[in-house]
């Protein structure tokens, strides 16, 4: 057993945040398409005071996307390299995300505090879905990424 097999953070960390990052791009188109075709990606910028810019919050959304599909190179090596394994770890993390920034971290960038409510929560399901499927795409574009780098 090699040493970055029984340690997925040893050597192959700059490798899998890299791809991680390359694979949440890839995600982040997807479910950035998602949201322009419902009218949604326009509210991304609000994070820098620029609420229906659209090239604006296109381009805060591919850079939170780079962001936290590296998080993702970094955490997926513990999941398994089997393809559901992989997956699996996609649909967590993207779950996780739908936490993270719709219900707690931009609500509250905006003013409006947590929105963890049933109500708050109701309200954000269409983004739950685009989350899942930003954790998928992700999952497999760094499976394709990492299968071809090997």
């Amino acid at each position: 057993m090699t040493n970055a097999t029984a340690n997925p953070m040893s050597t192959e960390l700059p490798r899998n945040v890299l791809l991680g990052a390359a694979a949440g791009l890839v995600g982040g188109i997807v479910f950035g398409l998602m949201m322009t075709m419902m009218g949604m990606i326009g509210m991304i910028g609000a994070l820098a005071g620029q609420m229906g810019n659209v090239p604006v919050s296109w381009m805060i959304h591919l850079v939170i996307s780079a962001i936290i599909g590296a998080g993702f190179g970094v955490v997926v090596p513990y999941a398994g390299s089997t393809s559901a394994r992989v997956l699996g770890a996609g649909l967590v993390y993207g779950l996780g995300w739908w936490v993270l920034g719709p219900l707690l971290i931009m609500p509250t960038m905006m003013g409006m505090g947590p929105q963890l409510s049933p109500a708050g929560m109701s309200a954000a399901m269409p983004s739950l879905v685009g989350h899942l499927i930003f954790g998928l795409v992700t999952a497999y574009a760094w499976r394709w990424l990492s299968r071809r780098q090997a």
